[in-house]
This record gives structure tokens, C-alpha cells and sequence, in this order.
């Protein structure tokens, strides 16, 4: 489905003149109802958000609340031109938050990559995607800026900012307790409360408990051999090291508790002290995986595993094919192989035992020449212990919500976080605010890709992370008032570590990854508004950035892998010195690989040694704008964000220069028109935006061979328009309608994202071309005073690729998505109960996928059934 700009426009014309009719309808009575006015910080000082230049989509708490919105990925469906999954490629974990604003954004976990959209927690900069899809528990408001936040926000706001406010304490005592019940033994508890001490120190407390059991059962793998019921061997859960060893067994389940307080300490006239802390425990099963295809080269007649001139070189599904090989020949054959000699050897070849390298025992049940089951030929039992054999047929269980995978498969993390915030009110109109800030998580996760009881793909990863940051704030007026200004100082630090342990073709090769990384960034900005003339206003402003990043790789491949398929492993260990004679000889297989950089350790990838990199980065902001009344503003803007480079950790050979990992900064320009109006005394707004975003040094995943390496892809021209518009009516209906289009398309792509098969043509992933979404609701009030509400919400999103290659796999349709909720409010607003239901079509299409060139396989996650739930909510006053 394709719905051109001048729909869109239609309809919104359409939509605003029903609107003007329903108000004039009503115009004779006095008006009793109007827009709530959101008050957000934006820039850095509290505004009305319509009184603010910027394309901003604002939820207040109570918006968030009716709507049942649980964490910010549930925002996606209502925020034209924004992407927000619950989840990126091989994480395994629904707290990663991967967010694109107007196509840009970032689709991985990793430490060592930083995200394109800045998530903001009560003015605290959360550095990592993991975690970042925050639960909305207490939430005062969502602020959604777009485009390029580079001046007030700084680094990694290249796509935009998500400031996420919670509530402050009140004076008043005020208690309310949430109850959910819902499908799939989902039972949620949440408990808030302002608790004032005394008139000068008032605090509050939220605790939330999120439980629900998951949507894809882990089910028996079937087979039937003469060797009986158990016919098959698979190695133990732990039989290799892994961050942990829980699995499963139904995948997508939550288990997430969360506690938030604030103490608010009025400490004079002019000084007031928010001390904020929040404590987040994550412990679930990863989400579901189901294997959409799976191609190994090799076979031959009857489907049975051979060895080839290009086997097992580095083609589409290499390592899927020498797993089969491995099980499905003879040992006698692997052990004196009439064309391979001892390549395939069972004792120190590509067949041997698994897991020598770096200390690491010999693990796992026995691979080279068992014999396999469920074969394209049918079983080939050479020994009492086969194994199963790598294709898509013994994948598929016939259900999504179904699946074989009975390895790894969870999500765990604690994340803590203190805050403290000093308002202090200076001479002369002067406001200083000083925000510090300490967060820390420690994450664990494992996740089974391959849809069998097998090692054939599972990854596993450990990431700590700590960071502190701290921001002085100056604001004020001048010229009597008609100039508002801001100006501050930034510094943030991070460190930490990520170690991957993924285990590939039945752990023949073992791809393990310990990296530090340490980020500092200092900054220095400038933001000032001048009302020329009471119609006429320009705002100016700039940053100053400083970063400096480091970061020591130190991934291996634990059982040796490139010695063994170059004939360079002995039954001693890796031979070095035939390794480096096996890449520099002309001729040779490996003509042009790089020699293992560590004389001291003969797997590492990585050269020993701290790397760096530093960037100096000016993003200055402009604009002008036009008061046509005191309800109607017109703005043009014009923006720049940055987002630093670094080194890509996933790699599938050895490195002789540490430059050859490194990855360049994003770059983004943005020239921004915009309008934004209120009419019929507050009861229609319309807010809306044009834009045209020069986006350059793209950082993409491509996949090499076993691993997705990051690259700058290329750059690419994105232009677009946004609609958001709210009516109310004086007789209890109002609406919301929200339309997004934009154009996004390459301009140029790099050598390696073209050896990728990427071209111009290719669409930028996560990035639809329209989104549509509409929510009518309306108040019916009740004889006894109550009220009862009906709101839906329909969201189109227009199709998209999950995925830089653009994969038809993981292409996601065009797709309409229904929501209902019904809401019955008591007349003292003590007690309401709602009853609701999400996705209501039951439209399944996959969210996040990725495809592994190693095992030749493209693996995704389905987006979430039909669900249906009630809560009671309760308050106490």
C-alpha cells in the first residue's frame, strides 16, 4: 500500500474541518473542556510545547495511563516518523531499545556502539541501548524530539531525544495502587505514593512488579530412530563457559521489578534539592527466535554432506556445512581424507574435540564422524551418539509460537541509578541547575538462534557498564525580557566491558570477545531566543564537543579455528609461524589475511594495546520565527548532530592494524519548516512539520561471514513531513490523528556495504515511508456520576526492511494494528477499571532479524499476539 503526501494532507484537511464543524456545533454552549497544555524542557528552560520551535511529540502521564503504555517502545504506534522495537538483532532481550527518528538511529547492544536517539531520564543521559526501553512506572511526561538535538542535548542526539520525566513529589498525601491481569498469566502489581515529611521536604516511593509467562513454547524435538527414544546427543548446557546457563521453556516472558524514589528538599527560598534513585531487576527468558531459512553448500547426492574445492571456505552457510560434514562422514575418512589429508582429522583437525584455546578444556559430547538423524537423506547412525543435522526442515516445528531451541535463553540485568538536582535562583532573573549524575548495569543474556536442541548458533554476552555525568545549567532573562538564553557546561564519563561468548556449528568454532572500552566527553554550550518584534523571534545557538574514546580488543577464537582450516594446527597447538606463511604466500587460500597480531597469545584477533580516538565537534543551531497570533507560530530551523565513531568487535579474522576496525562518526544537517496553532479556544491543535536531513557516514551492520561487522555505509538524503493534531469537542469525543511520510534514500554507499550487495537502491532499515495513526475516544457520563470511556487506537505503518542488506526474509509488510480499551471511572475518580486489548487483528511480522553468513542462516523475531487485559487502579487520597 503507497499513500501519497496529498492523501495524508486530505485526510488531515478532512479531519480538522469534521473537528471545526463538531466545535461550531457546540459553540453556542460555554466551553467546559479544552486541550490540556503540556509544560515541557525541551530547551533547557519550562515551556508550553507549543510556545517551543522544535517538531516534538509530548504523552503526559495520565495520556500514558489511559492507554495502558507500559514501556516507550509502546510509543511507536502513536509518534509519526518514529521506530521504536522492544529488541535488536541477537539480544535476545526486550529491554534494548531500538529507536530511529526520521531514519536515524541505532540497531544494536554492543558497548563499543553508541545509540543514534539520546534516551533521557530526568535530565540523566542513559549511554546504552540496554535498558533504555524504560518502564513508564510513575512517569510525569514523554517529550519526543526529532531531528538533530546537537546544541542542548549533545552527543548521540543525532536522530533525535527521548526526555523522559518522572513524577515529582506533592504536597498532599496521595497513594494509588495498580492491578493487572492478562493473557499469558500476565499479573502486574504497581504501588505509588507522595509522602511529605514536612513543608519543606516531601518525598515519593513507586514499586512495580511486571510478571508474564512467555508466548513460544520450547517443545521436544521429534524424531524416531532404531536407536530408541533418546536418539540424538547434543552437548550440555555446560559443557563451555557462558555468562549463565538458564534456559527456558516458553520464550518472551517478562519478569521485571522496578522501584523509583525522589526526596525533594526545599532548602530555602532560592534553593531547592532533588536527591532521584531508581533500582531495575530484569530476569526473563530471552524473547522468541524462529529460523526463517537456512542454505549450506556441500551436498551432494541424496542431500548427503561432501567435502568441495570451496569447503569449507568462507561461502554463504560454510560453517552449517562443515558441522554436517563433520557428523555425517566416517572418522576413518576425516582421519586420512583422500583429497584433504588430516584437514578434517577427529583429534586436532576441523573435526576434533571442541573448546582448546586459551585454557579452555575440550568440551561437549563427540562430533567428527557420529552420524546424524533427521538428515535429507534420511538417518546416517555411524555411532550410538549422532547428532542433528543442520537444515531448515529440522528447524521448522510448523507454529512460530513453537520451537525446538532448548539452549540458552535469558535476559537478566540490575541497573541502579542516583541523581541530584540543585535549582538555585540567582540575582537579576538568573536560574542555575546542576544535575549529577551516577548509573550503573550489569547485563546478561543468552539466546538460542538455530531453532534445534543443538550448539549450532547461540549467543551469550556480559556487558558491565558505569558512567557519571555532570551538567551546569545557566538560564535567564534580558533586553527587558524579550531574550531568553541558556548556557552550560557538560562532562560525562563511561566505562566498562563486553564479553560475547557465541558458539558456532556445534562449537567447532568458538567466538569469544573481551573488550574495555572508556569514553570522556566535555562540552560547552550557548542557546539564546530574541522576540525581535512581537511577531518576530530568532533563536541561535552552539555546542562545543570534546570526546575521547578508548578501547582494547581482545577477541579469540577459542578452539583455534583459522589453524585448523589452514592446516596450521598440530596436535601440540596452533602453529603461528604456518599461519603467517599461509597468508603472505601468493597463491595460497589465505593470500592477503593478516597474521595473528599477538606473539603472546596465538588466538587473539585484536593487536594488544589501548586504541583511541578524539573528536572536536561544533553543532550550532538557527531559526526564525513568525507569531501570526497568540495561537499560531511558524518556524524554519536549521540543526546538526554528531555521533562518534569507534572499533567494531565482531570480527572473523585476525587484524594486523587496529585501523582496520575503526569506523567513522555520523554526521547529520537538517533544515526544519514548521507550524504550530490552536483554534476554537484550545479544543483543535494542529501541529506540523517539513524537513530535509543530509545524513552522512551512515553506521550500518553488514554481515562477514560468521560476524556483523560495522561499517559506515554510505550516506543518504531523508525528507519528509509530520502531522499531529488533537480535537475535543464540549460533549466528551476528541481525537488524536498523527501522520508521518518520509523519503529516505542513499546517495552513496561504501566499497564495503557495495561488496555486501548494497546499492543506492537499497532502503534504509527501520524506516517506513508513511505511518498513520488515529485515536478517537469517547466519555459517556453514567446516572451515577461516573464516567465510562471508549478509546481506540489504529495505527498503518507503511513496509519496511528489519535489516541493511534488505533481506527478503526479514522484509516486514505494510501492517494495520488495532487497540481498544475500555474505561469505567467512579464519580469520586477513587476507583477506575479498564479492560483492554492490543493488536486485535493478531498481525504477526517479524521486529528484529539478522543473518549469519557462517551458518547460512536468517533468523527473526515475531512481533507479539493478540492479548487482552484489565486493571484495577485505586487511589487512596
Amino acid at each position: 500500500m503507497s499513500i501519497p503526501v496529498r492523501s495524508l494532507v486530505a485526510r488531515a484537511v478532512a479531519l480538522c474541518i469534521a473537528s471545526s464543524l463538531m466545535q461550531q456545533a457546540a459553540s453556542a454552549a460555554e466551553a467546559t473542556a479544552e486541550l490540556p497544555e503540556i509544560v515541557v524542557t525541551a530547551q533547557k528552560r519550562e515551556q508550553n510545547v507549543q510556545d517551543v520551535p522544535i517538531a516534538i511529540s509530548a504523552y503526559s502521564g495520565e495520556k500514558l495511563q489511559e492507554k495502558g503504555l507500559g514501556d516507550l517502545r509502546a510509543l511507536t504506534n502513536l509518534t509519526p516518523n518514529v521506530n521504536l522495537d522492544a529488541g535488536s538483532p541477537f539480544s535476545g532481550d526486550t529491554s534494548v531499545l531500538s529507536a530511529s527518528i526520521r531514519g536515524i538511529g541505532q540497531d544494536d547492544f554492543a558497548f563499543n556502539l553508541d545509540p543514534g536517539v539520546g534516551v533521557y531520564l530526568d535530565g540523566v543521559y542513559l549511554a546504552r541501548t540496554i535498558g533504555a526501553n524504560q518502564n513508564l512506572l510513575d512517569v510525569d511526561r514523554i517529550e519526543i524530539l526529532k531531528g538533530p538535538q546537537g546544541t542542548l542535548f549533545g552527543r548521540n542526539t543525532i536522530g533525535g531525544a527521548i526526555n523522559i520525566v518522572t513524577h515529582t513529589p506533592g504536597k498532599e498525601r496521595r497513594i494509588i495502587a495498580t492491578a493487572t491481569a492478562g493473557t499469558f498469566n500476565r499479573r502486574d502489581l504497581a504501588f505509588t505514593a507522595d509522602l511529605p515529611v514536612s513543608d519543606s521536604l516531601l518525598t515519593s516511593i513507586s514499586v512495580s512488579s511486571q510478571l508474564r509467562d512467555g508466548y513460544q513454547k520450547v517443545i521436544p524435538y521429534p524424531t524416531s530412530t532404531p536407536l530408541g527414544s533418546t536418539p540424538f546427543v547434543v552437548d550440555g548446557q555446560t559443557d563451555f563457559p557462558k555468562p549463565a546457563y538458564d534456559t527456558a521453556s516458553a520464550n518472551g516472558g517478562q519478569n521485571l521489578k522496578v522501584v523509583r524514589g525522589k526526596a525533594l528538599w526545599h532548602a530555602s527560598e532560592a534553593v531547592d534539592v532533588t536527591f532521584s534513585a531508581d533500582w531495575s531487576r530484569q530476569d526473563q527468558s530471552a524473547y522468541p527466535t524462529t529460523v526463517l531459512s537456512v542454505s549450506t553448500p556441500g551436498t551432494g547426492a541424496g542431500g548427503r554432506p561432501v567435502a568441495t574445492d570451496t569447503f569449507p571456505g568462507p561461502t554463504f552457510g560454510f560453517m552449517g556445512a562443515l558441522y554436517n560434514y563433520c557428523i555425517g562422514t566416517p572418522a576413518a575418512t576425516l582421519n586420512n581424507h583422500p583429497d584433504f589429508g588430516p584437514l578434517f582429522n577427529t583429534s586436532y583437525g576441523l573435526c576434533s574435540p571442541r573448546g582448546r584455546g586459551l585454557g579452555l578444556a575440550a568440551g561437549g559430547a563427540a562430533l567428527g564422524g557420529v552420524g546424524y538423524v533427521a538428515g535429507p537423506g534420511g538417518n546416517n547412525l555411524l555411532t550410538s551418539q549422532p547428532r542433528i543435522y543442520w537444515n531448515f526442515a529440522n528447524t521448522q516445528t510448523g507454529d512460530i509460537d513453537t520451537t525446538y531451541a532448548s539452549g540458552p535463553s535469558f535476559a537478566k540485568y540490575d541497573s541502579k541509578g542516583t541523581s541530584a538536582t540543585v535549582d538555585w535562583s540567582l540575582p537579576n532573573g538568573v536560574a542555575l541547575k546542576s544535575i549529577t549524575g551516577v548509573r550503573r548495569i550489569d547485563w546478561r543474556v543468552g539466546v538460542d538462534l538455530d531453532g534445534t536442541p543443538e550448539t549450532i548458533q547461540e549467543v551469550t554476552d556480559h556487558q558491565r557498564q558505569k558512567q557519571f555525568s555532570q551538567e551546569f545549567q545557566f538560564t535567564g532573562k534580558a533586553l527587558q525580557d524579550r531574550l531568553d538564553w541558556a548556557a552550560g557546561l557538560y562532562y560525562f564519563q563511561e566505562k566498562g566491558f563486553v564479553h560475547d561468548f557465541v558458539p558456532f556449528g556445534g562449537a567447532l568454532y568458538i567466538y569469544d570477545v573481551a573488550n574495555d572500552v572508556d569514553t570522556r566527553s566535555y562540552a560547552a554550550f550557548m542557546h539564546v531566543d530574541y522576540r525581535i518584534t512581537d511577531q518576530w523571534g530568532v533563536t541561535l545557538g552552539a555546542r562545543y564537543s570534546k570526546d575521547d574514546k578508548k578501547f582494547e580488543g581482545g577477541q579469540a577464537d577459542l578452539t583455534g579455528y583459522a589453524y585448523k582450516s589452514s592446516g596450521c594446527n598440530t596436535p601440540t597447538g596452533p602453529d603461528m609461524a604456518c599461519w603467517a606463511a599461509f597468508v603472505s604466500t601468493p597463491g595460497s587460500p589465505g593470500f592477503g589475511l593478516a597474521p595473528f597480531p599477538d606473539p603472546t597469545n596465538p588466538y587473539r584477533y585484536f593487536p594488544p594495546g589501548t586504541q583511541s580516538q578524539k573528536y572536536n565537534v561544533f553543532t550550532p543551531t538557527a531559526g526564525v520565527q513568525f507569531h501570526a497570533t497568540d495561537d499560531v507560530m511558524l518556524y524554519t530551523s536549521f540543526s546538526k548532530g554528531f555521533k562518534a565513531g569507534g572499533w567494531t568487535t565482531r570480527l572473523s579474522n585476525p587484524l594486523a592494524n587496529i585501523n582496520d576496525a575503526a569506523f567513522g562518526p555520523e554526521k547529520a544537517r537538517t533544515i526544519e519548516l514548521g507550524i504550530k496553532s490552536q483554534f476554537f479556544n484550545r479544543h483543535l491543535q494542529v501541529n506540523s512539520a517539513v524537513f530535509d536531513t543530509r545524513y552522512t557516514g551512515i553506521q550500518l551492520n553488514i554481515q562477514e561471514a560468521a560476524s556483523p561487522v560495522l561499517h559506515n555505509a554510505g550516506d543518504a538524503r531523508l525528507k519528509g513531513a509530520e502531522l499531529e493534531l488533537q480535537a475535543l469537542t464540549d460533549g466528551g469525543f476528541s481525537v488524536n490523528f498523527t501522520a508521518g511520510y518520509i523519503d529516505a534514500s542513499y546517495s552513496s554507499v561504501s566499497a564495503s556495504a557495495a561488496s555486501q550487495g548494497i546499492t543506492v537502491d537499497n532502503k534504509i532499515p527501520k524506516t517506513p515511508k508513511y505511518k498513520l495513526s488515529i485515536g478517537p475516544q469517547y466519555d459517556f457520563m453514567l446516572s451515577n456520576a461516573g464516567r465510562f470511556r471508549v478509546a481506540l487506537d489504529w495505527t498503518r505503518s507503511a513496509s519496511m526492511y528489519n535489516d541493511a542488506p534488505n533481506l527478503p526474509q526479514l522484509f516486514r509488510p505494510a501492517v494495520s494494528n488495532l487497540n481498544v480499551a475500555l474505561h469505567y471511572f467512579s464519580a469520586d475518580e477513587k476507583y477506575q477499571l479498564s479492560v483492554g486489548g492490543t493488536n486485535l487483528g493478531d498481525k504477526r511480522y517479524i521486529t528484529v532479524g539478522s543473518a549469519n553468513g557462517a551458518e547460512g542462516e536468517i533468523v527473526g523475531t515475531y512481533s507479539r499476539p493478540r492479548e487482552w487485559y484489565t486493571t484495577l487502579r485505586v487511589n487512596f487520597d
